[in-house]
């Protein structure tokens, strides 16, 4: 059976400003039913394990869409998935053909530096499997190293949420860093697309998406990865 992990974000405030955040639901739901529509099992990861936050300005407005809201209202989803997610030392990696990493702010956080999440993606990809990662889920990369020692990200063609999307935000002097500048600090080819708009860049076993509106292609990517 092919299996995905979902890894968001336990962070539920910006550390230098009073500001909630946390896994854009976006994220996570798009994905999650792309895999869903194509039988992929899914389960859901996160550093601390527990409880994943919602940055609540994803629940107003444009920002839910009909998959949104049907993933919201679901009990289980809410109990289950988010309530109770996997800690990295219950992971096994060779379960997983597919690690996806989703964003929202909070993954600025607890993602960069994460070396238990780092292992287990650079696992999944010695075994030919798929890592994915969407907007700022993508900085979970930067903890990443080939066999050799060297940064995953060196010389990827790759995306991630923008400098320019960040502006537009009101945010640039707000979040811990930058995604953009550290990714390309990190040797990235970093490709971005038009502001918002859904973006997704491949290189090899490596899938990456722009911002939220880049769930759905991402997931599309991957399932066309997985069938290839």
């Amino acid at each position: 059976m092919t299996k995905a992990l979902i890894v968001a974000t336990n962070v539920p405030k910006f550390n230098n400003v009073n500001r909630a955040t946390g896994l854009w639901l976006r994220e996570a739901t798009h994905f999650h039913k792309v895999m869903q529509d194509n039988e992929i099992d899914i389960d859901y990861a996160s550093p601390t394990g527990g409880y994943i936050p919602l940055d609540p300005l994803c629940l107003s407005g444009d920002s839910m869409d009909n998959i949104d809201w049907d993933f919201y209202l679901d009990n289980h989803f809410r109990n289950h998935y988010l309530a109770t997610s996997l800690s990295p030392k219950e992971v096994t990696a060779e379960d997983y053909q597919v690690i996806y990493f989703a964003g929202g702010h909070g993954a600025m956080w607890d993602f960069p530096e994460n070396k238990n999440f780092a292992k287990i993606a650079q696992q999944i990809i010695a075994n030919n499997g798929i890592v994915s990662a969407n907007c700022v889920g993508t900085t979970a990369l930067l903890a990443m190293r080939t066999k050799d020692g060297k940064r995953f990200t060196a010389g990827k063609k790759l995306t991630s949420f923008s400098n320019d999307e960040e502006a537009l935000n009101g945010l640039t002097s707000e979040v811990k860093f930058l995604p953009e500048d550290e990714l390309k600090k990190a040797g990235a080819n970093f490709i971005k697309g038009d502001p918002f708009k859904s973006n997704v860049v491949i290189d090899g076993n490596l899938i990456t998406g722009q911002n939220p509106n880049s769930a759905t292609a991402v997931g599309e990517a991957v399932i066309k990865d997985l069938l290839k």
